[in-house]
């Protein structure tokens, strides 16, 4: 419209005659007038309209955070339930859970959107696992072709060189070190479980030999010339009250025979050095070897109690701290003196001690059956009598220490 009344305008200022030019004037003020007025009605207008938007926005924006704010609360709400009811579906199913790379990849796009924040959700796997997967899902790098099999982990080596392997065990017995050297003075580089996986496949997995040597094999070749020691104990009744009586044990694994020493209340380094010097002299009188002892490390075993042992060629073995069971043959016979023997007496004088633990001994070298020994006694004089019938008299019971020691013999 206010462009017509400009049109107009612009027309009425054509030339023309004096009453035509008077007539234009007055009606250009008119039209000039009505432009104003209509410029400013519109100004008017839109003023109002900038109030009115103002006023409606002061009145919609409230509502709109009131209705944010409750479609918040419930998307938290939401999420609370969903967590908690992933926790305890979690908890029903086991603690491993195996996925295929489509359920990982689906995971992964996900859950990367969230950044850190999928530490709160995650639930299936460790945080650390989804980022190494995320990770192997954005490197670049050429993925490694499958198996001809389709089986999944590496391809198979070929079949000459699990035969070179086979043989190699074969011939020398090696173990999975030195059979991957050779293989690698040969030109080929096989990991230790390549070999392994060959060697359990074809039924010649870790054998015994494998080491080069292992205790149990040390205890049987050096049966015949091995003795162990170990420090006993028994309490003893006193005027004063009980006290800890000490004695020694030696065990020779050869044959299992024992030679106890005397007791003592105080298991000095003296008293030490002198049982090895009365032992030292019971095997020379019974005609034994000992190139070996195997003891501990107590400190009552002195520089001395050695030297009269190494004096005589025998080396001295010392046991590793706090490994028993290679002692288990001298711990073995000391439980049994205990149970068998000492459990049986009230100990009242360390010479009443000394009576009982040489009828043990003997008792322990001659009547006493031993597994290792074909289930007889160490020391025998001829080879075991042949199986016979016992008709009425021919066997006598022989008791000690007041019948608690008993063992059964012909009469002769």
């Amino acid at each position: 419209m206010v462009a017509s009344l400009q049109r107009i305008a612009n027309s009425l200022q054509e030339p023309g005659n004096s009453d035509d030019q008077h007539k234009s004037k007055n009606h250009r003020f008119e039209l000039s007038l009505q432009l104003h007025d209509h410029r400013r009605s519109v100004r008017r207008r839109s003023s109002y309209c900038k109030d009115s938007a103002a006023q409606l926005a002061t009145i919609i924006h409230p509502l709109l955070t009131l209705l944010a704010s409750v479609t918040r609360q419930q998307l938290l709400q939401k999420i609370a339930y969903l967590l908690a009811e992933n926790r305890i579906l979690r908890s029903k199913l086991p603690d491993r859970i195996s996925l295929n790379n489509q359920e990982r990849l689906k995971l992964v796009r996900a859950g990367k959107k969230l950044g850190a924040r999928i530490k709160d959700l995650i639930s299936i796997v460790s945080y650390s696992t989804f980022r190494k997967w995320v990770r192997s899902i954005e490197d670049s790098s050429p993925k490694r072709p499958k198996s001809k099999t389709g089986k999944p982990g590496r391809p198979r080596i070929e079949e000459s060189l699990s035969d070179v392997i086979i043989r190699i065990r074969t011939e020398t017995g090696w173990g999975y070190t030195k059979i991957i050297q050779a293989l690698r003075r040969l030109g080929h580089q096989v990991s230790r479980q390549t070999v392994r996986n060959v060697l359990v496949a074809a039924g010649l997995g870790p054998q015994p030999h494998d080491h080069p040597d292992t205790w149990s094999e040390f205890l049987k070749r050096h049966a015949e010339t091995l003795w162990q020691c170990d420090f006993a104990s028994k309490r003893k009744w006193t005027i004063t009250g009980m006290i800890d009586v000490y004695f020694l044990v030696f065990i020779h694994l050869g044959s299992r025979r024992i030679w106890i020493s005397p007791s003592t209340d105080n298991p000095s380094g003296d008293w030490t050095s002198q049982q090895a010097r009365n032992f030292q002299m019971h095997i020379d009188d019974n005609d034994l070897k000992c190139n070996y002892l195997c003891r501990d490390n107590d400190t009552k075993y002195v520089k001395d109690f050695d030297a009269i042992f190494t004096s005589s060629n025998c080396k001295i073995k010392r046991i590793t701290p706090r490994s028993p069971n290679l002692q288990a043959h001298v711990e073995r016979v000391i439980q049994t003196i205990k149970h068998e023997v000492l459990n049986g007496f009230c100990i009242v004088s360390n010479r009443h001690m000394d009576l009982i633990l040489r009828t043990a001994m003997d008792w322990h070298n001659k009547r006493r059956g031993h597994s290792a020994r074909d289930n007889l006694p160490p020391v025998r004089d001829s080879d075991p009598p042949l199986l016979a019938a016992f008709p009425g008299g021919e066997i006598v019971c022989d008791s000690e220490l007041g019948g608690h020691l008993k063992s059964y013999q012909h009469v002769a």
